[in-house]
C-alpha cells in the first residue's frame, strides 16, 4: 500500500513537470505473474478491472501499464470496461495495442525517453554521448530499448542485467543480439555473451553512465559509496533511496531523476 501511494505521488509530480493534464494514481495486484498462465493472468486482470469500475473512466482515472504488464494486459482492461458500457471505449487505458487504438511508439517511448534525457544532459555538460561507457540494470521494456538507443547513438554498453543476473564485456556487448535473445527466451539466462556477474557487481562497475531500469531502492546507503559512475539515469521509479541520494550528491555524481527521465511513456500515452 505504501509503495502504491508513493508511486501515485510520483505520477502526480511527473504529469505536472511534463504539463500533461493527468492526475496521479496507482494500483496493482500482488502476485508473481511469471508463475501464472496466460488464462490466469487474463482472469486476474478482468476481475481487477471489474473491481475498479467505480473509480476509472476516460474523465476519471486512466490505467496505464507498468511493472509486469504489457499491451495484452491493457487490451483486457479496455475490453472489460467496454463490455460494461456496451460499446468500445479505447480511451479508458493507455499502452494498448495499436490495432485497438493505441499510440505508435508507446512501447519504445519510456526507454527512448531515458536516452533523450541522457543526451540532453551530456550536451549541457559538454560530454560526447558517442563513446561513453554505459551500464544498464534491467533489460525489460525500458532497459532493452534504452540499451538499443544508446548503441544507436554511438555509446558503448559494457553491461546489462535482468532477473537472471548480469552480463559484462569490457569491449562492449552486442545489444541487438541480446535483445533478440531475451525476446525469444524471456530473459538473458543462458545467453552466450561476455562474462556473468551479479546485479550487485554490475552496479559497481566503472562506467560513465549507469541506467537504472529495474526497480526501486537499488542504490542505497551501503552501495552508494562504492559506485564508480559519473551519471545515473533513473529509468525505473525510485531506484535510489533517500540516503543514497544524499551520498551521491556529496560525491558529485549527477542523478537524472525518474519523474523526468522515465516520463516518455506517459507523454506518448497522452497522445
Amino acid at each position: 500500500l505504501g509503495e502504491c501511494a508513493a508511486l501515485a505521488m510520483w505520477m502526480t509530480w511527473k504529469c505536472a513537470l511534463l504539463r500533461l493534464p493527468y492526475g496521479g494514481a496507482k494500483g496493482g495486484v500482488r502476485c508473481d505473474p511469471r508463475s501464472l498462465s496466460q488464462d490466469e493472468l487474463e482472469r486476474l486482470t478482468r476481475r481487477f478491472t471489474s473491481e475498479l469500475l467505480p473509480f476509472i473512466g476516460p474523465q476519471e482515472d486512466i490505467p496505464a501499464p507498468d511493472m509486469a504488464t504489457n499491451e495484452q494486459t491493457m487490451a483486457w482492461m479496455m475490453d472489460t470496461y467496454s463490455m460494461q458500457q456496451g460499446y468500445a471505449v479505447p480511451e479508458i487505458v493507455t499502452g494498448k495495442p495499436i490495432s485497438v487504438g493505441g499510440s505508435i511508439f508507446r512501447h519504445e517511448a519510456t526507454g527512448a525517453g531515458v536516452v533523450m534525457v541522457i543526451a540532453r544532459a551530456c550536451a549541457r555538460l559538454g560530454w560526447q554521448l558517442e563513446g561513453l561507457r554505459c551500464v544498464v540494470q534491467g533489460f525489460g521494456n525500458v532497459g532493452s530499448i534504452a540499451s538499443l538507443e544508446l548503441v544507436e547513438r554511438g555509446a558503448t554498453v559494457i553491461a546489462v542485467s535482468d532477473v537472471s543476473g548480469g552480463i559484462h564485456s569490457d569491449v562492449g556487448l552486442d545489444v541487438p543480439s541480446l535483445a533478440e535473445y531475451a525476446l525469444i527466451h524471456g530473459s538473458l539466462e543462458g545467453a552466450a555473451a561476455g562474462s556473468r556477474l551479479s546485479n550487485e557487481e554490475l552496479l559497481e562497475l566503472e562506467c560513465d553512465v549507469l541506467v537504472l531500469a529495474a526497480r526501486e531502492d537499488q542504490i542505497h546507503a551501503d552501495n552508494a559509496v562504492r559506485l564508480r559512475t559519473r551519471m545515473i539515469a533513473e529509468g525505473a521509479n525510485g531506484p535510489t533511496s533517500l540516503e543514497a541520494d544524499a551520498i551521491l550528491g556529496e560525491r558529485g555524481i549527477l542523478v537524472l531523476p525518474d519523474i523526468l527521465t522515465n516520463a516518455g511513456g506517459v507523454t506518448v500515452s497522452y497522445f
